[in-house]
């Protein structure tokens, strides 16, 4: 069997390296939502 190879170019491979490093600054910034938690300021919860 013969494998095929994929080159990717650099500038993708930046831009897929850039997407992540933002969206690690939004997550870490807005947190994502867990439904399954209550809120943290003492609130009532919401159900949508």
């Amino acid at each position: 069997m013969s494998e095929t190879v994929r080159f990717v170019p650099k500038s993708e491979l930046e831009r897929a390296r850039l997407i992540r490093e933002a969206r690690a600054i939004y997550d870490s910034i807005f947190p994502p939502a867990a439904p399954d938690q209550a809120p943290q300021d003492g609130g009532e919860r919401v159900k949508t």
